[in-house]
This record gives structure tokens, C-alpha cells and sequence, in this order.
């Protein structure tokens, strides 16, 4: 962790207990702080990317809205797949002590995985032309995928590189601006390989893999929206 130039935190424990000085309870990320009244507003990144929409656009936030009311229905359902068998997945595979459980999310997890490929074929987006919240939601999962989930968890089917359309979808959100300068890959692989001591009891972080981010994703000739009879994720 950074430390916090404000209360002088050195670890996220420390702002739990300004905000409640006898907290004794788990502390999670991400966290939304209110340095006025030094407390914690949510610690659910589900609610804190809604609250980030659109709780700024009165002060000039950026133009954009991730949830649009035409494509909630849809942002929604795809969430919900993703997060049970994409975002939980991982970490399911990862904490699994058994085989059978560890197979059990593993095989679901690749199955969106190739979903997801075959659906950004033909579209630069999962919803069309703009990023949505289901979009940055993936996003944060698989930028991480080849750097921790595939080692650290066992996610090893296959790596997110050897995904040509869901690769260079990555690269495509990662490359939009702004974006870049929020992803700290030493910070993300510190975590995970030094905080799972029942995983990882060593604490050694992998030096590797080497990855191009930055390679040219060649999808903006990609637009249009999606079939509106292709409605295959409703009902995965």
C-alpha cells in the first residue's frame, strides 16, 4: 500500500480504525474514503463504480455513463455470469483444498472464458462500441489473469494471451486514457503472492510473465451492436 498523505496509514487496517477505532472485523479493498469526515463510505467495488458514474457529474467529472438505462438489463445479466464463473471463479480455483472443487470452478471458468472470445469477435466491446461497467468490471480480472490467476491460482488451462479477441480487448481498455496509470502490476503481484500465505507460504513474487500491454490491439474498426437476437449470456 501506498501510504495515505492525509492520516499517515501505512496499511488499510489503519484507516478501518480511524473510521471505527474499535474494529476488529476483516479488511477488504477497495475502499472509498471521505477525508472530510474521515470514514469509510462503501468497501464494495459493485457499489462504489456506480457511485463513481455518476456522484461527480455535478463537480465536471468527465463525460460518460457506464450503466446506461437502454443497456442495464443487459450489463446486469452479463455481471452476473461473469462475476460467478469469471471474477469468483478465479479465486475459487485458487482456494480450492480439493480436486473436485478446484475442477469445479476451474472448467466454468474457462467456459466464459471462450464465450467471451468468440463474442468480442465480431464487436469491440461486450455491449457494442462503448465501454460499459461490465466492461471494467472484466477488465480488472483479466489484466491480472496471466500475472497472478495463472500461477498463483491454477488457472492454467490456458492464459489470457492465447485468447486473440479477449487479449486484445484488454489491450484496447488498457491503452483508453487514463487507464494505464491505475494498473501497478508490482502492487498487484505483491499482493496476492505475499498476502496468500496458505497458497503461497513462501512469499516469493514471480518475476515474470513479460507482457506488452501497450501492443497495438488493431479493434477500432470494430463497432456495431450486438444481434438483438443473440441473447445466449440471459440464460447462462
Amino acid at each position: 500500500m501506498v501510504p495515505d498523505p492525509n492520516e499517515g496509514a501505512e496499511a488499510l487496517y489503519q484507516l478501518y480504525t480511524v473510521a471505527d477505532p474499535h474494529y476488529s472485523g476483516r479488511v477488504t479493498v477497495p475502499v472509498l474514503w471521505d477525508r472530510q469526515k474521515r470514514t469509510i463510505v462503501c468497501n464494495a467495488s459493485s457499489e462504489i463504480i456506480r457511485m463513481l458514474n455518476s456522484a461527480f457529474d455535478h463537480l465536471g467529472a468527465l463525460d460518460g455513463d457506464s450503466y446506461p438505462m437502454a443497456q442495464r438489463q443487459d450489463i446486469d445479466r452479463l455481471n452476473d455470469r461473469i462475476y460467478h464463473t469469471v471474477k469468483n471463479g478465479v479465486y475459487r480455483c485458487g482456494f480450492a483444498t480439493t480436486q473436485e472443487a478446484y475442477e469445479e470452478a476451474l472448467n466454468p471458468l474457462f467456459a466464459s472464458l471462450d464465450w467471451l472470445d468468440t463474442q468480442l469477435a465480431g464487436r469491440r466491446y461486450l455491449l457494442g462500441s462503448a465501454p460499459t461497467e461490465a466492461d471494467w468490471r472484466l477488465f480488472t480480472t483479466l489484466v491480472r489473469f496471466d500475472p497472478v490467476y495463472v500461477g498463483h491460482f491454477k488457472c492454467n488451462l490456458r492464459r489470457l494471451v492465447d485468447y486473440r479477441h479477449l487479449f486484445a480487448y484488454c489491450r484496447d481498455l488498457y491503452q483508453l486514457p487514463g487507464v494505464a496509470p491505475t494498473v501497478n502490476m508490482t502492487h498487484i503481484k505483491r499482493h496476492d503472492d505475499q498476502s496468500h500465505t496458505m497458497i503461497n507460504p513462501t512469499g516469493v513474487v514471480p518475476v515474470g510473465p513479460e507482457i506488452n500491454l501497450l501492443a497495438p490491439h488493431d479493434r477500432e474498426h470494430l463497432g456495431g451492436l450486438p444481434n438483438p437476437a443473440d441473447r445466449s449470456h440471459r440464460n447462462k
